[in-house]
């Protein structure tokens, strides 16, 4: 088939890759401009570099739907447009274009985890698996019918970078399979529950920033989920930011104010968490690695040389 792709950074690029070794011809590019938003410039393989060394044309947009792009779109007469981490709305006079419609490939299981940054949100809330969702775009974002859907385990020490890298293998794969599947005619995809629907924004710096009032076991997997490259999770130690690399819920139970640095146990150094900690019945968070503001690394152990005073959200509440 024909294909255009709407692509951008490492996910578009692997569709792209597996579109040029597939049978299909790929007639038109088009990918976002380079981002300085943090999330962004993580996993930032030019689809536009790798488009232009195959000769195929690209053009550049943060958002479709001008007349030029419209044009160049029917000139390149796709059978079907192929869309990977397209960061904006694409209009249904683009998606509708080809007779076969618009394949949406997105990183998570739809519905759950529609929208941004689903592997960093899924990861954080406990999820036992993720994966990568074939769908057909409709005008709802990410609620078309799914053509296929593969999934993978999340493991309990699986960081947010290596769930990154294991549901990135799926997509090319996902997308030439879905691709054989759409050719021979079939339509009767699965419909998605909207029931069992949720929507997530953007990840910010400030959706790193650690509250120590939650329970020890989110604030661990909130520390996964912010993995190198990723912006850590970080806190403030007197007046500093601490960015937290390692941590694991602790073996003891702690009581007190949320926060309080508290006790080493192993290699760890306890801080107090939980919204009803004075209670005494919650595990603490171990910290183990952490990262000061100059860039170096140190092991909790040495970084916090006596117990007492308190890890704070902001810089001014010591």
């Amino acid at each position: 088939m024909r294909v255009v792709m709407f692509g951008y950074q490492t996910w578009g690029h692997r569709t792209l890759q597996a579109l040029l070794d597939s049978e299909h011809e790929v007639s038109l590019v088009v990918t976002h401009p380079k981002s300085d938003h943090a999330y962004e410039r993580i996993w930032d393989d030019s689809v536009a570099e790798l488009a232009e060394k195959h000769d195929v044309p690209v053009l550049v947009r943060q958002r479709p739907g001008d007349a030029e792009l419209l044009d160049r779109l029917r000139a390149a007469r796709p059978e079907i447009i192929v869309a990977t981490n397209w960061r904006t709305w694409i209009p249904p006079e683009i998606f509708n274009l080809p007779p076969r419609g618009t394949l949406n490939v997105h990183d998570s299981l739809l519905p759950a985890y529609a929208g941004f940054a689903p592997l960093i949100w899924a990861l954080i809330n406990g999820e036992p698996e993720v994966g990568v969702t074939a769908h057909m775009m409709d005008e709802t974002l990410d609620a078309g019918d799914i053509v296929l859907q593969r999934a993978v385990p999340v493991g309990p020490t699986d960081t947010a970078t290596d769930l990154f890298h294991r549901t990135l293998e799926l997509f090319g794969p996902i997308t030439v399979d879905a691709l054989a599947l759409i050719a021979t005619g079939r339509t009767d995809w699965v419909k998605q529950d909207r029931s069992k629907a949720s929507f997530f924004h953007k990840r910010s710096v400030e959706d790193s920033r650690i509250d120590w009032t939650r329970p020890a076991d989110e604030i661990e997997r909130l520390v996964r989920a912010q993995s190198d490259p990723y912006p850590n999770a970080f806190t403030h130690h007197d007046g500093a930011r601490l960015r937290i690399l390692g941590a694991r819920v602790s073996q003891g139970r702690y009581g007190g104010t949320p926060g309080r640095i508290f006790y080493r146990e192993g290699d760890g150094v306890v801080i107090v968490a939980g919204p009803d900690a004075h209670r005494g019945r919650n595990h603490g968070l171990a910290i183990t690695r952490v990262r000061t503001d100059d860039g170096r690394d140190h092991a909790a152990t040495d970084y916090f040389r006596s117990m007492g005073g308190y890890l704070t959200a902001h810089p001014d509440r010591r």
